[in-house]
């Protein structure tokens, strides 16, 4: 397994060649938008942010919304490290927090909150792929760089 300097080492290195490809695809705004959350992905959105990791240590004062994650979320498992799940499940962890903070504010009800977000990914199709292609890529990165991209359930099952 790489140490958490490796994993940011990487995330800055591939982040570039990951948005070029999107961009060649989806074209160059996508192209930022890919590289720019591979970046957020690897560095805030890291796997092991179920440890005491440098991911973890970045969100300084608002680490504590990774609590519940961190409390239901083996390391390793299927849905901190497991392809597409992990990166959902995180995702879903930030969107709960946005709809409680939501319910605080009168202007911003969890209602709209939710209708904006899916009107952003009908209008902007491909600038939401290519948001969500950076944060897989980056978590793909991750798990490679970890010497198994598999969660250790499957791994597990693979040497039998």
């Amino acid at each position: 397994m790489a140490t958490g300097r490796r994993h940011d080492q990487s995330i800055w290195i591939l982040s570039l060649p990951l948005g070029i490809a999107v961009g060649l695809v989806l074209g160059w705004a996508a192209a930022l938008i890919a590289a720019a959350s591979c970046l957020a992905g690897g560095l805030w959105l890291s796997p092991d942010l179920d440890t005491r990791s440098n991911a973890l240590r970045r969100w300084g004062a608002l680490g504590f919304l990774w609590w519940p994650y961190r409390l239901l979320i083996p390391h390793r498992s299927l849905w901190s490290h497991g392809p597409v799940l992990g990166t959902t499940a995180r995702l879903a962890v930030l969107l709960t927090w946005c709809l409680i903070v939501s319910m605080a504010l009168p202007a911003l009800s969890p209602a709209m909150l939710l209708t904006t977000l899916k009107q952003l990914m009908r209008q902007h199709p491909q600038e939401f792929i290519a948001l969500l292609v950076g944060l897989e890529g980056s978590a793909w990165i991750h798990l490679i760089l970890d010497g198994d991209p598999w969660p250790q359930e499957w791994s597990k099952k693979r040497q039998r």
